[in-house]
This record gives C-alpha cells, sequence and structure tokens, in this order.
C-alpha cells in the first residue's frame, strides 16, 4: 500500500512516503526535504510554488504570499493584479507534493493521504485543506490527523521511548505561524487529545519580525526614510529589498540557534549588524515565557503533575529556539525531548498512528492516566491510519461574512411555517451545539425542573434531559460527547454537549445536543448558531412537539450546507441539524421535512 503523509505548514511543507514495504522517507522535493509553502502568482493567472516561487518573487514581491496556511481564514488572496483564493493557493501547494511522489511512484498515485492538521483547527479550515487536497489532484483516501497525535505516534516509535496505555506525553509545537500545546494520552489502541490550546499571534515569523525590529533600531537613525521604505515598500525595487533583508534575518536567527552570535547584512547605506544570542533571547524572552506558561496551565487544568509525563516533546522548527529546552526545563522541572528533525516528526509521525486510538475521548483514558502509568511496550510497526470518526467528517463551507441576523417577516406558508426572508450571515462554523441523549431505561421522563441541574451523563455523553430531546436518534446514529471534535477552539461554547451524524458523514446530517443551565442562556446559544448560520435566502420557522415537549425551529439553507435550529419551551436545550447541500437541491422546506420525520422527538 502507497500512503503519503503531508504536513503543510506555515512556512514550509513536509511529507513523508511510505510504499512498497519500505520505511517512511521523505519526500525531497527540489532537493530538500523541506518544500516552502510560499505561492506566487503569474501574470497569467497561474500559480508557482516552492522555492520557485521564492526566486520569482525577487522580480515582483507583490505576486508573493510567503505564508498562504496564515490566511486560512480569507477566503482570497491579491497577488499583483490577480486574484487567487486560498484554496487554490494551497492546492498548487499540494499539487507540487503531489507531482514529485507521483514520478518517485513511476506514475502511481498513493492509495492513501494523510493530512495533518492543528487539534484546534475546527472545521472551516479542515474542510479548506480536504478541498485542496482535491483540487491538487488526490483522488484517493483522505484521512485527517490533528499534529498532537502525530507526534505522539512519531515519539512513541522509537525503541527507547515507551509511551504505553496510560501514560501522557505533552507536545509543545512552535511553528512558523501558531504556537499549539497539546496534552495526548496513549490507550491501548493508540492516542487521544486530552488537552490542547495554543497562541494564534507567537511563531517563528514574530521571532523574526523582533530581530528585524532590533536591527532596525541599531540602524534606522542613520537614514530614517530609507529605513520606512524597506518596512513599507513603495516600489518594486523596496520590496525586493525588504524581500532579501528578511530572509537574511530569518537566516540570522536560525545561526543564532547554533552559534552565540552571527551578522545581519543590510542592504545599502545601512552597516552590517552584530546580534548575539543573548540579545535574540532578551527580545523573545517574554513570548517564549508564555507559550510555555500556556503548557503549565493545560496542565494544571487537567489536574496533571508535570513529573507523570512521559515526557515534553518538541516539535516545530522554532522549537530549535536553546531558549525554549531553558525555560520548559525552569517551569516545569522537565527536560524536554527533540527527535530527529523537528519539521518532519510530524509527517513521519502520521504514519505511526492507530486508527481507533486517536478517536477516543478523554473520559475513556482518564481513570487510567489518574492511576499511573502502565507501560506497554512498543512494536515499532506503523500501526493502521486513524480516520476520524463519522461525527467529526466535514464537508466545503464558506467561508463567515458579518452580517445581520435575519429577522422574520409575516407571511406564512404552508404547514402553518413563517417564511422568513432577510439577511444572513453565513460562517459555517459547524459550531453544532444541541442536545441530545439516549433515555436511560427504566427511568421516567425527566422534568422541566430536571433539566436546569447539570444531571449525570452516560457514555455517549447524554443527559436525562438531552435523552428525552433525543428521542431514538442516538440509535440510529453514531454519537459521541462535545463539540471539540467538530469546531474546536470555541470555547466560548459551553455546556453538555453531543454530537451525532447519521449515515455517510460527507453527505448525511449531523446533529448537535446542547444543555445550557438557563433559559436565557439556551436563547443566545440558538441566536448565535443562527447568527452564524443565516443566509440570504428564504427561511422557515414553525413549532413542533413530541416526547412531551413543545418547542420552536428554524430552518435556512445555502448553496452549500442546510442548517435547522430547535429550541424548547421549557428547558434550556438547543439543537442544531446540519446538512449538506452538494446537489443544491436542499431548501429550508425540504430540511424541515427531514427534521420532522428524522429527528424531532417522538418521531425519530
Amino acid at each position: 500500500m502507497r500512503v503519503l503523509s503531508v504536513d503543510l505548514g506555515t512556512s514550509n511543507t513536509v511529507a513523508v512516503l511510505s510504499a512498497h514495504g519500505r520505511p517512511p522517507r521523505v519526500v525531497e522535493v527540489d532537493g530538500s526535504a523541506t518544500m516552502p509553502s510560499a505561492v506566487f502568482a503569474t501574470e497569467d493567472g497561474g500559480i508557482i510554488v516552492g522555492r520557485d516561487a521564492e526566486r520569482r518573487a525577487r522580480l515582483d514581491p507583490s505576486r508573493f504570499e510567503p505564508n498562504p496556511k496564515r490566511r486560512v481564514d480569507e477566503s482570497t488572496l491579491l497577488l499583483g493584479d490577480n486574484v487567487i483564493t486560498v484554496t487554490d493557493a494551497l492546492a498548487a501547494v499540494l499539487h507540487r507534493v503531489a507531482e514529485e511522489t507521483t514520478r518517485q511512484l513511476g506514475g502511481a498515485q498513493p492509495d492513501e493521504v494523510r493530512l495533518t492538521h492543528p487539534a484546534q483547527w475546527g472545521t472551516v479550515r479542515r474542510n479548506v485543506l480536504l478541498s485542496a487536497a482535491r483540487l491538487a489532484g488526490f483522488t484517493c483516501n483522505l484521512v485527517l490527523i490533528p499534529e498532537p497525535v502525530a507526534a505522539a505516534a512519531h515519539f512513541a516509535s522509537f525503541p527507547d521511548r515507551t509511551l504505553g496505555a496510560g501514560q501522557a506525553l505533552a507536545v509543545y509545537d512552535l511553528g512558523a505561524g501558531t504556537f499549539d500545546c497539546a496534552i495526548v494520552g496513549a490507550t491501548q489502541n493508540g492516542f487521544a487529545v486530552l488537552a490542547e490550546d495554543g497562541l494564534a499571534d507567537l511563531g517563528g515569523l514574530d521571532v523574526d519580525q523582533a530581530l528585524l525590529e532590533h536591527v532596525g533600531r541599531q540602524v534606522s537613525n542613520k537614514d530614517p526614510q530609507r529605513w520606512q521604505r524597506l518596512l513599507r515598500p513603495e516600489s518594486t525595487g523596496d520590496r525586493r529589498a525588504q524581500r532579501a533583508l528578511r530572509e537574511d534575518v530569518r537566516a540570522a536567527k536560525e545561526a543564532l540557534s547554533r552559534h552565540p552570535q552571527t551578522e545581519v547584512p543590510m542592504p545599502e547605506p545601512f552597516e552590517d549588524v552584530l546580534v548575539t544570542r543573548a540579545e535574540l533571547e532578551a527580545l523573545v524572552r517574554p513570548s517564549m515565557l508564555r507559550s510555555v506558561e500556556l503548557l503549565a496551565a493545560v496542565l494544571r487544568s487537567n489536574g496533571m503533575n508535570p513529573e507523570r509525563l512521559a515526557g515534553v516533546y518538541l516539535v516545530g522548527g522554532s522549537s530549535r529556539l536553546p531558549l525554549v529546552a531553558s525555560l520548559i526545563g525552569e517551569q516545569l522541572r522537565i527536560v524536554p525531548t527533540t527527535l530527529d528533525q523537528p519539521e518532519t516528526a510530524v509527517a513521519l509521525g502520521a504514519h505511526h498512528v492507530s486508527r481507533d486510538g486517536a478517536a477516543m475521548w478523554t473520559q475513556d483514558i482518564r481513570s487510567s492516566l489518574q492511576s499511573g502509568p502502565v507501560a506497554i511496550p512498543q512494536t515499532g510497526q506503523p500501526q493502521a491510519p486513524y480516520r476520524e470518526p463519522d461525527t467529526v467528517r466535514t464537508f466545503p463551507v464558506p467561508p463567515p461574512q458579518q452580517q445581520p441576523h435575519p429577522q422574520p417577516s409575516a407571511d406564512v406558508s404552508r404547514r402553518n411555517r413563517n417564511m422568513l426572508i432577510g439577511l444572513g450571515a453565513v460562517a459555517t462554523v459547524a459550531v453544532i451545539v444541541a442536545i441530545v441523549f439516549r433515555a436511560t431505561s427504566g427511568s421516567g421522563a425527566p422534568s422541566a425542573a430536571d433539566c436546569f441541574q447539570p444531571g449525570t451523563v452516560n457514555a455517549e455523553g447524554f443527559t436525562a434531559c438531552m435523552g428525552n430531546l433525543a428521542g431514538t436518534v442516538p440509535e440510529q446514529a453514531n454519537c459521541a460527547p462535545g463539540w471539540q471534535r467538530i469546531m474546536p477552539g470555541l470555547r466560548e461554547l459551553d455546556g453538555t454537549v453531543v454530537s451525532c451524524s447519521i449515515g455517510n458523514p460527507n453527505e448525511g446530517t449531523q446533529i448537535v445536543y446542547t444543555q445550557l443551565d438557563t433559559m436565557e442562556a439556551a436563547q443566545r446559544r440558538a441566536d448565535l448558531l443562527l447568527e452564524f448560520n443565516g443566509v440570504t435566502s428564504d427561511q422557515v420557522e414553525a413549532e413542533w412537539s413530541g416526547n412531551g415537549l413543545t418547542g420552536t425551529y428554524r430552518a435556512v439553507t445555502s448553496d452549500t450546507f442546510g442548517t435547522l435550529v430547535f429550541t424548547v419551551d421549557d428547558r434550556p436545550l438547543v439543537g442544531m441539524v446540519l446538512k449538506p447541500n452538494g446537489d443544491k437541491q436542499l431548501d429550508p422546506n425540504k430540511l424541515a421535512d427531514e427534521f420532522e420525520k428524522s429527528v424531532q422527538p417522538g418521531k425519530a
């Protein structure tokens, strides 16, 4: 089986190939293990990537984007006079990887492509990655793997590193664009992300910027106007000079990881600047300390003692900074580990990820982590690839747009549904939050008062109140606790949550149920979900009843998907139904029909 793993990073992309029974190896693109993720738009509308893009940037920097992944939340990029989508830019990078891989396979394509992504990436961002891979020509099976899971698998693949069931590993990932940290627990079958957090404003690019500003303070007084033109280019010549200076600053940063001092070449009329490691560390120490303190906070909030960790694993090219290891040692009293090149660890580790382990939920292994580590020898053999459970399969959705929330009109359509025509904002933040639980056998239906209490949950995460709302949905769907697997990073969406998937994850229906503390909180949640998923389109509102409950729902559709949000009159419960609209045939009435037939309590 031919398996390709791709870690599309902010600054560089790494690909690893395993074929014909041979061990995984890094695919060298243009003679290097890392390929710049940069893109350059040509005048005829084409896109050049990698080192070729960097070379072309010297001629016309306005057509160059060095870090397209950092702009994943934007819909388009303006490169010169060309407007290209972010998806097309990422697809061009992946296409270059596909070309080189196919060449090395003698014209054959991989049987499977594993794409790694930050653990905090939600549905929208993951869908951009999946769409880019399809546009790049990968027609095989696509598998999404969270980066900390891949990193933990890489750590455990070394014979002298044991990470047995019940143990946990901290992953410190300092890339070019962002910082991410995660606690990954080992199970009998693989790995699970127990907790994660990150800093969107910290990465290697920010270290480069700090060093650039430091250099500027040394030389700008000689010609302040010229320095400002370097920072804010006005001509092609200025942009070329800025591009060269930034490359030299980055090279100096990397050199200071190996040497105590180095020089930064400067354009005329400025003289070269000598910088030392001590100076760089003084510049970035507050930022690096933030990252280590965040890791410590994640450990504390999950009741984990650093001494009980199997280790702290450093990945990402910027983790090479000696200051990082020093601060971790000071703050956590642990000597961090680096294996191989930190830039390639995630892509290599994706080949060792277990299919079932990464799909485990935190509560499934928390008890074993609290009871102490249980060493399990590592076989050193690649495990079956992890595929996300049905509840987290994604489908393309449009980018966020800030527009007014739709308001109902006085028109009434069939079945006494109020047709609402209004402006919406479709952010497609498949932040599906709602409520559902399989009613516990032998117990009566909960009262309204019961639903204002937290309540106990079953293995799927349902409280009794949520189960009453869900009816028979859990019997025909794949359900699991939490919204985090569907939209990581939105911590403000609290409450007890269960996510369910019916049918094919890419073509079927996803349902999420949430129980909150008050009716006001439930109403705010419903409004928020509709604000996220509203569109300029007809919208349906109607009443529903079943399982002794009554409430209202609202449905809206776009060319990409349909969303229906439903609430309960006297209970702080909110539900959302999300359905793909790939054939463009779904409208609010059809979505309402499906809700009444398959999701509405008492009829499902």
